[in-house]
């Protein structure tokens, strides 16, 4: 478990990344949820011992992050952006991270980077040059070197970013079957990463903490606020683009969905999606 209490972080010419953050994380995936720039990685390198907080504190199953040599073991990281080695294999990498992060004997680091290379699903391209992988075999490599020594806490900053579609769905079952018995937090701007994941959510805007609840306390965030029209293209041409938040073409029009206040008198309610709630929120805490 995680127990952040008025967590706050400021660089240079006093820019707040984060301000006043509070949030419990138990066992289960919690999806840490904002546009870029929110504060996301911030937290999630503090929570990681990478980042010192300019003010609060931070424990983990009750030790304080001030003590990082006692916090590292118990704590898998994957950065957004994280270097492997493209001249290395996958076995090898996984061999040289066993290796730093203390695991000194050579047939236990050689069992645990077997083990976890079948649990990602790359034992056939174990042997295979790094810089031959995709993507998506990269960031599964990536939760590996997390995994290593069998952290209770998995911590993942913007997995999905730059994958495809097939590769996105497959790492997010990766992340489900890890987060059954440890604490996962996922951070990232895809709502989809979020919906077929994650147990809760946390929302961030501006580096403060906007919302921390269930996915359906964040889709009705969009209750009376999610709207729809057929439109013609004639008067699509004339709808300003900044209101408009999906569009599919019907052999009648185009229907148009708006999230805010009623467009328009010809524009009729709709249901909310969990993009919808997010939506809402993030308008509604910006006009605040």
């Amino acid at each position: 478990m995680i127990t952040i209490e008025h967590l706050s972080k400021t660089y240079r010419k006093g820019a707040w990344a984060l301000l006043d953050v509070s949030l419990q994380l138990d066992k289960g995936m919690t999806g840490l949820l904002g546009p870029n720039g929110a504060g996301k990685t911030t937290l999630m390198r503090i929570l990681a011992t990478l980042l010192a907080p300019t003010s609060g504190q931070v424990r983990v199953n009750g030790i304080s992050i001030t003590r990082p040599e006692e916090i590292r073991p118990m704590i898998g990281y994957l950065p957004q952006h994280f270097h492997i080695y493209p001249q290395l294999t996958g076995r090898d990498y996984l061999d040289y991270a066993a290796a730093m992060k203390g695991i000194k004997d050579r047939e236990a680091r050689r069992k645990e980077v077997a083990r976890l290379l079948e649990t990602v699903n790359l034992q056939d391209k174990a042997d295979k040059k790094v810089r031959t992988y995709s993507g998506g075999m990269k960031q599964r490599l990536g939760i590996a070197q997390a995994l290593l020594g069998s952290p209770g806490i998995l911590i993942v900053d913007e997995p999905t970013s730059g994958l495809d579609p097939q590769e996105r769905v497959r790492f997010r079952n990766v992340l489900t079957r890890f987060s059954i018995d440890r604490t996962v937090l996922l951070s990232t701007h895809i709502v989809a990463d979020i919906e077929s994941n994650c147990r809760r959510i946390a929302v961030m805007n501006m580096g403060r903490l906007v919302m921390s609840g269930t996915l359906g306390e964040l889709q009705a965030c969009g209750n009376g606020q999610v709207w729809e029209a057929v439109l013609s293209a004639d008067e699509f041409s004339r709808v300003d683009p900044m209101q408009v938040v999906s569009t599919k073409a019907l052999p009648e029009g185009i229907l148009c969905r708006f999230v805010g206040k009623k467009p328009f008198m010809g524009a009729y309610p709709a249901e909310p999606s969990l993009e919808d709630g997010y939506l809402a929120l993030l308008r509604r805490d910006r006009d605040v």
